[in-house]
């Protein structure tokens, strides 16, 4: 066996597993295939012997098994899933960090995550999107009452199952830890200003997921981003984050108002202006008591040119 490649023989993403179908990741956990990965993990899809399903195993990568902050994030992100229970928010069933592979064992999830169905088919519709916002707001309104805020609520990390569910709570923190802050923490794009500087202001905390919700809502219908430009190597605040000098774009008329006022509210530079989840979910419910039903079978592939 090859020794343990050094962390600073290799970028961590550049570290992989390459595991195999039928490789056993741990015991009792055999791999079906890679499903992806970011900086610090890998994901496979694996079957688990002891459930008999399917499973998602979330691998710390090769170069970083000995990483104090590797594992201290995994170890928060462990806490934070055993403690939370809502039925739009993924599951765990199971983990070791003490291993030769540290890892949690999520719930596999089936359905598109939501950016894929952006990409492939095109915006929401009113009809599609404001059961999608209900769903969020209760997850959120959930983890506020938890004292927990996702700090990540993007379209990527919405699996569109039935319900819609909440995945990877990797950089999710607790309200006090919220406050401990000193660093930007979440996706550029659908960061709110107190997360791209949280020294700066209000600490980031449940306001910051309403936020997420809104620019999420905002993608979704419009299909394109609340807020125009963006660029994630700029050292330039202003140009990193436009969100923090400059409103968001207007929705497309079709929107309506009656679904278009709350994605901008979610959207209030200041998150004391911001409504609170269920105050969304409330606006909300008497909008879709007047919808007509979607008809997902209707959807096409968007043709590329």
């Amino acid at each position: 066996m090859s020794a343990p490649v050094a962390v600073s023989e290799t970028r961590p993403e550049e570290s992989g597993w390459e595991l195999r179908e039928g490789d056993e990741i741990v015991a009792g956990r055999t791999a079906i295939k890679l499903l992806g990965g970011g900086l610090r993990y890998e994901a496979y899809l694996a079957w688990d012997d002891h459930l008999r399903v399917l499973v998602v195993l979330k691998v710390v990568r090769p170069a970083l098994v000995d990483d104090e902050r590797t594992l201290n994030g995994l170890a928060s992100e462990i806490e934070l899933l055993q403690r939370l229970s809502h039925p739009v928010i993924v599951r765990s069933f199971g983990h070791d960090l003490d291993g030769t592979r540290p890892f949690v064992a999520l719930e596999h999830l089936e359905g598109p995550r939501l950016s894929s169905l952006l990409r492939r088919y095109g915006p929401l519709t009113v009809e599609q999107a404001v059961p999608l916002a209900l769903q969020l707001s209760a997850a959120a309104h959930y983890l506020e009452g938890e004292g927990v805020a996702h700090l990540d609520i993007k379209p990527s990390n919405i699996i569109m199952g039935g319900p819609p569910r909440l995945i990877d709570l990797s950089v999710a923190r607790t309200h006090e830890q919220c406050r401990e802050l000193t660093s930007p923490v979440g996706t550029d794009a659908y960061m709110a200003p107190e997360q791209c500087l949280p020294r700066a202001g209000p600490s980031p905390g449940a306001a910051s997921d309403v936020w997420g919700i809104g620019a999420t809502l905002f993608r979704a219908v419009a299909d394109a981003r609340a807020f125009a430009g963006g660029d994630s190597e700029s050292e330039v605040a202003g140009e990193r984050w436009p969100q923090l000098e400059a409103p968001p774009l207007p929705l497309p008329d079709h929107v309506g108002p009656a679904v278009a006022e709350p994605i901008l509210d979610c959207l209030e530079f200041d998150p004391a202006k911001r409504p609170s989840a269920a105050a969304v979910a409330d606006r909300l419910e008497p909008v879709l008591g007047a919808l007509p039903k979607p008809r997902l079978s209707k959807l096409k592939p968007r043709i590329r040119r």
